[in-house]
């Protein structure tokens, strides 16, 4: 009878009763130890079977968690959100508890849908580039997955239309600084989330700055009217709407009677007069051999020292009366008898200030 150890590895012996008592059987030994080796081949099919089982649910977790991860960049958090407006409060009252932060407020005001606007592009861009300077280390784990998902889509949207990549190359070289600063400062500073991350954020930073870096404007084949074949008046009055020195000069450099307009002391003057006050003038002023005023290096010898204005197509708003941000198109629900009264425009600046306790 076949004797079964209690360790389950054991294989086993055949015993055969005689007259001098029980002895082994070896015959049936080898013919268990042929069944034994055919358990065997069974057992490791059972194991690859086991692990081909193993590896099937192991895949399907995995493809699990990358859909979950690539819906998790496709969308923002701002997505669920129906109204893309939000309540600004500093202090807990009886009908709301808590306070509102940068990051919440980042997270609902529909931030991927104003980058496809022209109006709203510089605006978002102008805040992305306040928000990498100073106050990225405030905002939460899931805004700061927004707001590189964000800048991802306004660097391809660069790549793919070739529109404003001098913005785009600024905010990233300012974001790319504060990055350098944090991960070699690790320790100084608290961090929401693992060092890796930022790692692998600054080098995803550095690759759409190469990206920017390598990028070529094709050449367009229009066989239609040009803006060089616009009068000389019309040339002029473009550049006078201007509002950036270094439009003006990246468009002085398309054709030479683009580059003559751009060069006018006049255009210069009035740029200056719009950004810059009469004492800030005299303060540093430059004059040429001939006792001109060198305008256009007082510009930018100006804008060194003092801010610009900032213009934008559009802006958020604040409503005053209920103490709501939000895009002028989009509305919010105000009480107020003349709800237009309250509003008031707010700059990226003001935006940030909006939630510094």
């Amino acid at each position: 009878m076949p004797f079964l150890g209690q360790d389950w590895r054991s294989p086993g012996w055949s015993w055969i009763k005689t007259e001098d008592g029980w002895k082994r059987c070896d015959s049936c030994s080898q013919e268990l130890g042929k069944k034994n080796s055919q358990c065997t081949i069974d057992h490791s099919i059972i194991l690859k079977s086991g692990e081909e089982i193993f590896n099937n649910e192991e895949c399907e977790y995995a493809s699990k968690k990358r859909k979950k991860d690539h819906f998790g960049n496709d969308t923002n958090a701002q997505s669920f959100y129906r109204e893309k407006w939000i309540y600004v409060h500093k202090e807990s009252t009886k009908e709301r508890h808590g306070y509102c932060t940068l990051g919440e407020a980042f997270n609902r005001l529909d931030f991927s849908s104003a980058i496809q606007d022209i109006r709203r592009f510089t605006y978002v861009v102008k805040l992305l580039q306040l928000i990498a300077k100073s106050q990225l280390t405030s905002l939460s784990g899931v805004a700061q997955k927004n707001y590189f998902n964000i800048l991802d889509k306004i660097v391809q949207k660069v790549l793919d239309d070739h529109q404003n990549p001098r913005l785009i190359k600024d905010l990233l070289h300012d974001l790319s600084s504060t990055l350098c600063t944090l991960v070699r400062g690790v320790g100084k500073s608290v961090l929401v989330g693992n060092i890796n991350i930022w790692i692998c954020r600054l080098e995803t930073v550095l690759n759409w700055q190469q990206q920017l870096q390598n990028l070529q404007m094709t050449k367009q084949v229009n066989t239609g009217l040009t803006l060089s074949d616009l009068p000389l008046h019309m040339l002029n009055n473009i550049l006078y709407r201007f509002s950036d020195g270094w439009d003006i000069i990246t468009l002085g450099q398309v054709t030479p009677t683009l580059y003559m307009l751009s060069e006018d002391r006049r255009l210069w003057k009035k740029l200056c007069q719009y950004h810059f006050a009469e004492k800030q003038f005299c303060r540093h002023l430059i004059l040429s051999e001939k006792g001109h005023i060198e305008w256009k290096l007082m510009y930018f010898t100006l804008q060194k020292y003092y801010p610009t204005k900032e213009q934008y197509g559009d802006t958020l708003h604040f409503c005053r009366h209920c103490s709501i941000l939000f895009w002028k198109d989009s509305g919010h629900p105000c009480t107020a008898a003349d709800p237009d009264s309250c509003f008031t425009p707010v700059s990226p600046q003001h935006f940030i200030d909006l939630f510094k306790f």
